[in-house]
């Protein structure tokens, strides 16, 4: 009988691949996770620190370092999607703003953007994605915080008035509206005088 047993050392030689290539993937998670941090940190002003957990939860979302700077895009992808789909003015209207956040065709940012308005997202996105905004918003100082909270508003007004067509005068269809609202009130904001204005009531 041979000495070694060879199909004992293969199964190892097996076991041993297969936890190095699970620490490849546990590091390289370690380090998205570590630069998505960084970027939160960026878009919340670096006040205060980033919760570990909200970072996991939009990692399962499928949210990258290279992607995170579409978080605060969503609301626009949702309000986009609010009736019949993406029209192309409202499409450049989101890519118009992207831009202005280094969203441009050369990052992968761009290219998942460009997914979300070609096929709409699940719920689950943007809902949860909401929630992640409210969360950051929380970590700005109180000016900051209302004034993002006014801008995000304002610019899912922006697209819905873009749909509203030249016989629709670009006015905010209800379905519209309540997504609006719906959206400021999961950001922090209740329905005052700031969203009544930004609607033109």
């Amino acid at each position: 009988m041979p000495d070694k047993n060879i199909f004992a050392e293969r199964e190892r030689g097996l076991e041993d691949e297969y936890f190095r290539k699970q620490e490849v993937i546990l590091i390289e998670k370690i380090r998205q996770r570590m630069a998505m941090e960084q970027e939160l940190q960026k878009m919340s002003s670096g006040q205060g620190d980033i919760d570990q957990e909200v970072i996991e939860a939009l990692q399962d979302l499928g949210y990258k370092d290279t992607t995170i700077r579409l978080l605060h895009l969503v609301p626009l992808v949702q309000i986009a999607w609010a009736e019949d789909g993406v029209s192309l003015d409202e499409r450049k209207a989101i890519i118009d703003i992207a831009a202005a956040r280094g969203v441009t065709p050369d990052t992968e940012a761009y290219k998942q953007l460009t997914i979300w308005l070609d096929e709409r997202p699940a719920e689950e996105l943007f809902k949860d994605s909401l929630r992640a905004i409210r969360i950051l918003l929380e970590a700005l100082p109180d000016d900051k915080r209302d004034v993002t909270r006014h801008d995000l508003v304002e610019y899912c007004t922006q697209i819905a008035r873009v749909s509203g067509g030249f016989m629709g005068f670009h006015k905010v269809s209800e379905t519209e509206r309540k997504q609006i609202e719906d959206i400021a009130r999961m950001i922090g904001s209740s329905r005052d005088a700031s969203v009544r204005k930004v609607l033109g009531e």
